[in-house]
């Protein structure tokens, strides 16, 4: 079962992109979209899990957590609604990458032989991907994959944030995370409709309310499966159960036409996809009593 719920957040995660794209179709840019979903979560669970507010005097970090949650979603959101699929989905991967940067900048965490090898098997997986005939040099070449690799960023500073804030009470931590969604979407949501990007959403049909509803209730029963089924698991098995959500993604929108599948996306997918399972497999000492850990 705990298993089965992971899944169930794969798929979720994985085929998102259809009803961000329906959404669009109705003229709600992503950005409103994801604003407007996760402040209907955000409220009601501010509401209903109100001692939740306490622990930020406690744990003032939970505001970084949930700028990075807010930017990973904004990205990976915006990304899938205009890009090619499977693309954004695999440079969202590039955790091995970020996540040995990061702690070693951050938390002093200097990477062994094994973690570099990683980032090598990783960026080569990206250069095979990006190298698409015609382009002079491996680099996006597109707002959705600039989007896709921020995202990725972003996801890997929430999980490196998430491990000094191990002891904040896991309802607070996902309450930081659905607001930081709310206002981070929400600012650029603004921003973008006052400077002429992003139409507003009075103009949008009333058509989106229904595949919003889907959305927010999947996003919702996602997040449930998630809490119920990492504490149960491995951490390695958890990360590779996650993984899943590269096939869901790349199966439904070959098929629904929202993606082009070739070799060389499946030899830079596989490359990107090994690196994060070799991560996930990876001995990591115990974290200290301070909430860093010892090495990566």
């Amino acid at each position: 079962m705990p298993a089965l719920a992971l899944m169930f957040n794969a798929f979720v995660w994985g085929v998102s992109w259809i009803p961000f794209r329906q959404i669009a179709s109705h003229g709600l840019h992503p950005l409103w979209t994801t604003c407007l979903i996760y402040l209907v979560i955000a409220t009601a669970m501010g509401l209903v899990r109100r001692h939740a507010w306490k622990a930020f005097a406690a744990f003032p970090m939970l505001v970084a957590l949930g700028l990075a949650a807010g930017f990973t979603n904004v990205g990976f959101n915006w990304a899938v609604t205009q890009g090619d699929v499977v693309r954004v989905v695999l440079l969202f991967y590039l955790m091995p990458l970020w996540s040995v940067l990061l702690a070693w900048l951050l938390l002093g965490e200097r990477p062994t032989g094994g973690a570099l090898m990683r980032v090598a098997l990783a960026l080569t997986g990206v250069v095979v991907v990006l190298k698409a005939p015609g382009t002079d040099w491996p680099v996006p070449s597109s707002l959705p994959d600039w989007l896709g690799v921020a995202a990725g960023f972003g996801f890997a500073v929430t999980n490196i944030v998430l491990r000094h804030l191990r002891h904040a009470p896991g309802e607070s931590r996902a309450l930081a995370m659905f607001w930081g969604c709310t206002v981070v979407a929400g600012v650029g949501a603004v921003s973008g409709t006052a400077f002429g990007g992003i139409d507003s959403p009075l103009l949008a049909s009333p058509g989106w309310l229904g595949w919003a509803a889907l959305l927010g209730t999947g996003f919702i029963v996602a997040n449930v499966c998630l809490q119920y089924g990492a504490p149960k698991l491995a951490a390695s098995a958890t990360s590779v159960i996650m993984l899943s959500e590269v096939l869901f993604a790349s199966v439904s929108s070959v098929a629904l036409g929202a993606s082009t599948m070739n070799s060389r996306i499946l030899v830079g997918g596989a490359l990107i996809v090994l690196g994060a399972v070799w991560s996930a497999f990876a001995r990591t000492p115990p974290a200290r009593d301070d909430g860093v850990s010892a090495s990566t």
